[in-house]
């Protein structure tokens, strides 16, 4: 196993920046990953099993997914959706957690996207178990021939009203498109009677979720409340919403410890994917 120098530079809560050749460099072993594989590129994020390339994709590798993709609940999983895959993050990630007999099919509007999401999954262990196809969503749940045990979605959550940079960052990032509504109506033309449907959102956005599907006859089995430290309020939520009913697990975690580093739990959470776990 060869020893490969690489740097890391500081991350924003919510926002993965990548690297900063700047800083002093430190080893890694680096395992299930070619040399070449492991070289760190600019146009995305090297993880321990795969790459993410991103640069042609409106929304980046960031936190929000990744916790999502860590967090979802797989045990059990046959089947796994993931609904606005952008780059395929949350779909690999699915793929890295979940055994060679579990299908993931990803599904993504934005042409741009769906083609480096095709290719981050053929480049990655697991090519034959991600199928990434380029519809609408709610065309799809419409027209699915079978349902998923595990759907999971980063979806847009910004009311509209502030300019983006352009139409694709601005469909991924609000909900003129595609409304919670619409949304939790297409995971129940697609959720087994006792599968999962996780989401990331900002608290508040997560707590209308909740209150708008919890009406629709949905059931909250697991939420987990993040926040940047303990001593700030949580702004992002991890939901596990179901069909069936049963009580609910709430839980908090902090993505910084007292010593500003990043928390136990955090790590815990995280350690299968960051190079610098």
């Amino acid at each position: 196993m060869n020893t490969i120098f690489i740097c890391l530079c500081g991350l924003n809560d919510f926002s993965l920046r990548g690297y900063c050749p700047m800083l002093a460099p430190f080893p890694f072993q680096v395992s299930q990953m070619s040399q070449q594989k492991a070289v760190l590129r600019s146009n995305g994020f090297t993880f321990k099993q795969f790459f993410v390339a991103h640069d042609r994709c409106a929304m980046k590798v960031g936190t929000d997914g990744v916790l999502l993709g860590a967090w979802a609940p797989v045990a059990g999983a046959q089947r796994v959706l993931d609904i606005g895959t952008g780059s395929g993050l949350i779909a690999l990630m699915l793929a890295q957690r979940t055994g060679q007999d579990v299908e993931v099919d990803a599904v993504e509007l934005d042409e741009q996207a769906v083609g480096q999401a095709r290719e981050n999954a053929a480049e990655s262990p697991w090519a034959d178990r991600i199928h990434v196809w380029q519809d609408d969503i709610v065309h799809w749940s419409k027209n699915a021939e079978q349902r998923y045990s595990l759907i999971v979605s980063n979806p847009p959550y910004f009311v509209p009203g502030t300019d983006c940079a352009s139409p694709e960052r601005a469909s991924a990032r609000y909900t003129t498109d595609l409304t919670h509504d619409v949304l939790l109506s297409c995971a129940e033309e697609l959720i087994t009677e006792e599968g999962y449907f996780c989401v990331v959102l900002p608290a508040s956005a997560g707590d209308k979720l909740v209150e708008l599907a919890q009406q629709r006859g949905w059931h909250l089995h697991c939420r987990t409340d993040i926040s940047d430290t303990e001593m700030r309020p949580p702004n992002r939520v991890l939901l596990a919403l179901s069909p069936k009913p049963g009580e609910p697990f709430v839980d908090r975690m902090t993505i910084r410890g007292p010593d500003h580093n990043y928390s136990e739990a955090h790590c815990s959470l995280t350690r299968d994917f960051y190079l610098f776990r």
